[in-house]
């Protein structure tokens, strides 16, 4: 699908993992024989397609730690699902964008990186969403990886073709999420056209602009009637004046602390201990076995397991710490994964094909007993409170 503007720009409308998109790119380029190849990919989407090589000499470790753990899972989600559509066109996930790469230096010309910033795409959605938004999003896409969808919903693979697969996902997240389609959709929209206009040096320069089909009208709208847009302000990440991540992160451990001080200097006045051992029992337990629990969910070594249930009660005591950390390391240690399950992680499909493959093993060990330490912390502290008042 085609668009062009005025003598100096030619959109390229693309589905992402359609043969017949990467032949039309090819040939497009050939055709128009621009200056500058524009191209819906930022620096990360860029080094990911052109590098892989750089991606599997990540430190497996460094996926242990804070947000990077969830970013990358909801990375192999998504690569998942446009691998699901690509082998049934037989072709590769961004095989177009490679090929617009190609062409654009096969025939002298520049490469511009048209797109947001991916990592501040998310951070903004991240940030107008809602709890309830949030929540509904994470039970869709668990929905939709174990294929928990009934059959009805299952659209066919040429209907999604019609646009690219970025902009189908989050049309469907935008069902549950309707905030965060002007931060995905429209503002990227905004975003590519104001990089693809920058890139003619005022209409003196020929661009070809290769963009997902889904973003083709809205690029088209605002070339052709301008409307005036700050890159600054699209690439601003807001903050709430307040962090209550953070205030709550230290406020829970802190209040325990004290509960716990408190129970101490009572049982020390009246020389009963029963509600401070009970307090500390209540803690442990409940803390290190829903940490437990979700390492076991995620099928984890019993070491795994054990790991998470010692380390939880200890670790939520400091914001610093997970016990998903240390569940992980330890099943790192004992699955010990190896290159041919970095090279598998873009061929999982199902449930099934996840617990096979030993780093995604690895990664949900650490990611679930995170979350059952998360929820055993505000169940032990419910009943400490209960014991003190």
């Amino acid at each position: 699908m085609q668009v062009q503007i005025g003598d100096n720009i030619l959109l390229v409308g693309t589905a992402h993992v359609s043969k017949s998109s990467v032949e039309e790119v090819r040939e497009a380029i050939e055709t128009f024989r621009p200056d500058t190849v524009a191209v819906e990919l930022d620096e990360v989407r860029h080094k990911a397609i052109t590098n892989r090589k750089e991606w599997e000499a990540t430190p497996f470790t460094k996926l242990l730690k804070g947000t990077t753990l969830y970013f990358f899972l909801a990375q192999t989600f998504l690569a998942s699902y446009q691998r699901r559509m690509g082998e049934a066109e037989g072709v590769e996930p961004g095989a177009e964008m490679l090929e617009a790469l190609r062409a654009g230096e096969a025939s002298g010309a520049e490469v511009a990186l048209a797109d947001r910033d991916i990592g501040v795409t998310f951070k903004r959605a991240f940030a107008v969403m809602g709890f309830r938004e949030k929540m509904r999003i994470l039970w869709e896409l668990m929905r939709a990886l174990v294929g928990a969808e009934k059959e009805e919903e299952r659209e066919p693979v040429d209907k999604l073709l019609d646009q690219d697969v970025i902009t189908t996902m989050m049309e469907e997240l935008g069902e549950f999420a309707p905030s965060i389609k002007s931060v995905v959709i429209d503002e990227r929209d905004l975003y590519l056209a104001t990089r693809i206009m920058d890139a003619t040096e005022g209409n003196t320069k020929k661009v070809v602009g290769v963009v997902g089909a889904g973003h083709l009208q809205g690029i088209k709208k605002q070339l052709e009637d301008p409307s005036p847009v700050s890159l600054e302000l699209l690439e601003h990440i807001p903050r709430k004046s307040i962090r209550w991540g953070k205030i709550i992160g230290y406020g829970i451990p802190l209040l325990v602390l004290a509960l716990f001080g408190w129970l101490a200097w009572d049982a020390y006045q009246t020389g009963s201990y029963e509600r401070l051992v009970n307090a500390a029992l209540y803690w442990v337990v409940i803390n290190g076995a829903l940490s437990a629990l979700g390492a076991l969910i995620a099928r984890g070594h019993i070491l795994s397991i054990i790991t998470a249930f010692i380390a939880a009660p200890i670790t939520s005591l400091n914001p610093a710490l997970a016990a998903g950390w240390f569940a992980g390391l330890t099943e790192a240690f004992v699955r010990k994964p190896t290159v041919a399950d970095f090279n598998g992680l873009a061929h999982l499909v199902t449930m099934k094909d996840m617990f096979n493959n030993q780093v995604m093993r690895v990664i949900m060990v650490a990611a679930l007993a995170n979350v059952g330490s998360a929820i055993g912390t505000y169940l032990a502290l419910g009943e400490i409170l209960r014991s003190v008042f």
